[in-house]
């Protein structure tokens, strides 16, 4: 088959760029597949920053720049299927078969506009990656979507020596997928008033946009054990998830999620590699974060700053509770691994072929 796969955000390479590259690198093992995107490198910073080979796939033009509806319709023709991951819009396409993927919910878009609905029956499947997203674009769209967690390369994570680390990894971002690095460091100033010989690290993306918000998270870190890591290569990473014991994540702290669903963690993929690393993950009870930990049982779940600090400083001082939950969690990151989305998707496939 000849497929293309079209995401916006590609330049990010975060959470949904990773779903998207993981899927366009499987099936391009059997399938003729193009990724729609103007920076030819594209591939390249895929294998350095996600570990993607995307060495069988073909970097195209982008069809879907640009504002001519007809044009990007009518060069979609020659495609047996198109992938799309959604910003919100539902695209024209006359592919043969059409599969729009949802990373986020998009509340108050007209989602059921009558062009949507007229757009959407050259859809044959309508994706999300988790049941969090799902119940939202369900309703926004007027749709019957399924649920595909999204892909965990949890062999390339592995428990190292553990040291006195709290790990937070996410995109340094002001805006709609803001990970509260800066609310994270308040917190551990806090908590390290008892703690002095941990530290604290922020990992994540950065792009030239948001150097800004960055600034303002390393100012607030003077003075504290705690150090930011910027665009960091894989292995890098490998080497943070490895050493850190803890992992904390608060996407979604002090949001509104009735009003600003998008605001939550829609899945958590970084809380997943971490548990993988063997990291016990204390995270913030919203979003797609419960489909993932169990509070108490591979990890903790908090809702208030002073519920986090107790359940971390729970975690670091008691040694049977650190064991149990540190297996459970590796236990646990496998129903999220790569080869069970890949079969999911090709059972898809199958499916509307």
């Amino acid at each position: 088959m000849k497929i293309g796969i079209y995401n916006p955000y590609f330049d990010s390479l975060g959470g949904g760029e990773r779903y998207s590259l993981t899927l366009a690198s499987h099936w391009a093992k059997i399938h003729d597949v193009d990724i729609f995107w103007e920076d030819k490198d594209i591939a390249k910073k895929a294998q350095q920053r996600l570990k993607i080979d995307l060495s069988r796939t073909k970097v195209v033009p982008n069809l879907f720049r640009g504002k001519n509806i007809l044009k990007k319709a009518y060069l979609s023709k020659k495609y047996d299927l198109i992938f799309f991951l959604s910003d919100g819009s539902v695209p024209l396409s006359l592919a043969k078969k059409n599969i729009i993927h949802f990373q986020s919910p998009f509340p108050f878009v007209g989602g059921q506009s009558i062009a949507n609905k007229t757009k959407f029956r050259r859809y044959q499947a309508v994706v999300c990656n988790s049941q969090f997203t799902k119940k939202h674009i369900d309703q926004e769209f007027g749709v019957r979507s399924e649920v595909i967690y999204p892909p965990v390369g949890i062999n390339e994570f592995r428990p190292l020596k553990k040291e006195k680390i709290i790990l937070t990894v996410g995109r340094f971002t002001a805006y709609s997928t803001n990970k509260k690095q800066k609310e994270m460091v308040q917190f551990f100033k806090t908590l390290a008033k008892n703690l002095p010989l941990w530290e604290f690290r922020l990992v994540g993306g950065l792009l030239e946009q948001d150097k800004t918000y960055f600034q303002e998270v390393v100012k607030l870190t003077e003075g504290l054990s705690a150090y930011v890591f910027p665009n960091d290569p894989f292995a890098q990473l490998q080497d943070h998830y490895g050493r850190a014991m803890i992992y904390w994540h608060a996407a979604g702290f002090g949001e509104d999620e009735k009003k600003n669903p998008a605001a939550m963690e829609h899945f958590g993929i970084t809380t997943v590699e971490a548990m993988a690393a063997g990291c016990i993950p204390i995270v913030y009870d919203g979003g797609g974060q419960p489909e993932i930990v169990r509070d108490g049982k591979n990890g903790f779940l908090w809702r208030t700053p002073t519920e986090l600090i107790e359940k971390t400083m729970r975690v670091i001082k008691d040694e049977k509770l650190q064991d149990s939950i540190h297996g459970n969690a590796i236990v646990s990151a496998k129903d999220f691994d790569e080869q069970k989305f890949c079969e999911a998707f090709d059972a898809l496939l199958v499916s509307i072929t």
